[in-house]
């Protein structure tokens, strides 16, 4: 492991947070723009790399997004289980009454508007999913050097994850226990994968089934203040499953060789 310089480390975490929130706060909240969102999100992952070996790590291995044997299973098997869970989410939702479905379109419109829509919601869905995902989850885990224990790290960057959406904040209790059980699901993937891989493909799951919902399933909100309880319902679920793959899959590399 890199000899830990925590002022660098704070410096390295207060740039990548700038530009994480200019992507959100500008980009999302002042001007409206995609396309500006997006710049500030591909911006932030561009500087992660030489941020990281500035830190002493040989690149993205500093947030454990080194690329593994299990990774493409790891990022595809989240991607599945988030999928699915949402639409199941979704179903229980309307069963319930807290959604209540659409008339649906005809399934030849239906099929056209999911197969236009993917390409696109795949890309917009990524970026910004593993954009925080390093700064919540794979900064703290490596990055800080910090020797944590599982349920440590667990909380901290369900914490962290919880006050990295500041703009959401005001929405009320519902929206907080919603993020801190999203939060204590992602950070569980990585506790238990020992990489960044599987929570990617969970967080980018659930973003993208929020885009594509509808396109398979139409439905509208009758009780808002409830939906956000059943999205932590879900996450609750997802830990379950979590904890019945393998804790740190190819061994403990909590912390990566120095260049």
């Amino acid at each position: 492991m890199p000899a830990v310089d925590r002022k660098r480390v704070v410096i390295a975490f207060v740039v990548l947070c700038a530009l994480y929130h200019a992507a959100e706060g500008l980009g999302g909240h002042v001007f409206r723009s995609l396309a500006l969102s997006g710049a500030f999100f591909v911006a932030m992952l561009a500087v992660a790399w030489p941020l990281a070996r500035w830190l002493g790590f040989k690149g993205y291995d500093a947030y454990a997004l080194e690329w593994r044997r299990s990774t493409p299973v790891l990022l595809s098997g989240g991607l599945v289980l988030a999928l699915l869970l949402k639409y199941v989410a979704v179903c229980v939702g309307m069963g319930l009454g807290v959604f209540a479905a659409r008339a649906p379109e005809t399934a030849a419109a239906a099929a056209m508007s999911f197969a236009t829509s993917l390409p696109w919601a795949l890309v917009v869905t990524f970026v910004p999913s593993i954009a925080e995902d390093l700064l919540t989850r794979g900064f703290i885990y490596r990055a800080t050097g910090i020797q944590w224990s599982p349920w440590a790290f667990v909380l901290v960057s369900a914490v962290v994850f919880v006050l990295n959406h500041i703009y959401r904040l005001g929405s009320g209790a519902g929206e907080w226990v919603m993020l801190f059980f999203f939060g204590l699901a992602y950070a569980t993937a990585v506790a238990r994968a020992g990489t960044l891989w599987l929570a990617v493909g969970l967080h980018w799951g659930w973003n993208l089934a929020n885009q594509l919902i509808d396109t398979v399933l139409p439905y509208d909100i009758v009780m808002p203040s409830w939906a956000p309880y059943l999205s932590a319902a879900a996450h609750v679920v997802m830990l379950g499953v979590l904890f019945a793959i393998p804790t740190n899959l190819e061994g403990d590399d909590l912390h990566a060789d120095p260049a």
